[in-house]
């Protein structure tokens, strides 16, 4: 082992907890962060969940949108540059949401803050950590997933207590200047592998199966299991707070169930390391799907605390299965850009789920509904997902000799 790799060892972890922190405030703001808004908004302003729901979906729609942009701009100049933009730029958005009193502005703002700031940091963050961990990828990046899942549960739950204690406009502004304060610092530590590791081996990159056949089933099935997700994600909150409860509650049900989510995404990283990729990511889709609609059947809080976790803790493995089956099924010199394409669809399924939640709602003044099809999105993802595990185990034995 030469002195450069050996130098790698120990930074590449420092490049995983500075990841996670930064996905934790980053990614939990833009993915579900307004969901601790929905009443309030709807309360102050009369409008529509549905409505509401669409300054979520425009955030993530922006991300989706923006992912593969500066995807590609991180390729050409590194990723601390474009992370760096990133937060800034989300930072600045939410500070000027503060002072938004027409959902168009939520709108353009929460777009803005996804085009160039979450998408400046989601992708070319997990790209960075797979190539700090060219072997065993699966735990470094279920830590750096871990933390977004630190983030879902802890925004919401930061947020409903903020509104309580300083309204709507005040979280929107603390949001913001903690995020210019806290993740600056944070994304300096982004330093590249060939920082520290000029000269080093070139990866192998024989042996993957084809990009044409991972890249767009990944799509479909990210799509699926992401528009699975995002229903509770963006709606049970307000759920909870229809069944009596008050906001404050609600957001610490959602608070407990993705801090044990946290624990899940490690788990089934450190799964996909020891069984494959693939059968983890497929194990975490299951446990989801299969405990999805059992929210509908609680209308307890004592029920939700106890349920929640129980559901959160596979839940929270499946986006570690998309990383590392992205991670360990295409070339290291594509990678991100696999990356910023799987993830765009992952995006655009939060985006669906989250819409269909409160329109449905819209329509049914019931839940019932939007959760019992974000179950049926979940079977068909395990569908697509057997299907490319069989393909590919089929090519792999076809290239083994006689």
């Amino acid at each position: 082992m030469t002195g450069d790799e050996s130098a790698l060892k120990p930074y590449r972890w420092v490049v995983v907890g500075a990841s996670a922190l930064i996905l934790a405030l980053a990614m939990g703001s833009i993915v579900n962060g307004m969901s601790a808004y929905v009443v309030p908004l709807e309360e102050t302003y009369g409008w529509e969940r549905g409505a509401i729901s669409l300054i979520n979906v425009s955030g993530i729609l922006g991300m989706a949108l923006g992912g593969m942009l500066m995807g590609a701009v991180a390729d050409r100049i590194g990723t601390r540059p474009v992370v760096l933009i990133g937060v800034v730029v989300m930072g600045l958005a939410y500070l000027a949401a503060s002072f938004a009193v027409a959902l168009w502005q939520f709108y353009a703002l929460m777009f803005i803050a996804g085009a160039f700031g979450a998408a400046g940091i989601f992708a070319p963050i997990m790209a960075l950590v797979g190539k700090w961990f060219p072997i065993g990828a699966g735990l470094a990046l279920g830590i750096a997933s871990a933390g977004q899942a630190l983030g879902q549960g802890g925004v919401p739950f930061g947020s409903a207590l903020l509104i309580k204690s300083v309204g709507i406009s005040g979280a929107l502004a603390i949001t913001g200047g903690l995020m210019l304060a806290l993740l600056l610092p944070l994304a300096l530590l982004l330093r590249p592998v060939a920082a520290l590791a000029a000269g080093a081996r070139v990866p192998d990159e024989s042996g993957y199966p084809p990009i044409r056949l991972v890249v767009p089933t990944m799509c479909l099935a990210i799509f699926l299991c992401c528009t699975c997700m995002s229903v509770p994600l963006m709606h049970l909150v307000p759920y909870i707070q229809d069944c009596g409860f008050t906001v404050d509650q609600a957001g610490g049900v959602v608070f407990l169930m993705l801090m044990v989510g946290i624990l899940g995404r490690v788990a089934f990283g450190k799964l996909a390391d020891i069984v494959g990729a693939i059968p983890a990511y497929m194990t975490a889709t299951a446990w989801m799907t299969l405990l999805i609609y059992g929210f509908m059947l609680i209308n307890d809080l004592s029920a939700f605390y106890l349920y929640a976790p129980i559901y959160g803790f596979g839940y929270a493995g499946v986006m570690t299965g998309v990383l590392t089956t992205i991670a360990a099924n295409t070339p290291p010199s594509r990678r991100g850009f696999a990356m910023g394409v799987v993830t765009m669809f992952g995006w655009f399924g939060h985006a669906n789920g989250g819409y269909i939640g409160g329109a449905l709602y819209d329509l049914t003044a019931d839940y019932a509904v939007a959760y019992g099809l974000a179950a049926l999105a979940g079977a068909l993802n395990l569908v697509v997902v057997g299907w490319l595990y069989w393909r590919i185990r089929g090519q792999r034995a076809a290239a083994i000799p006689a």
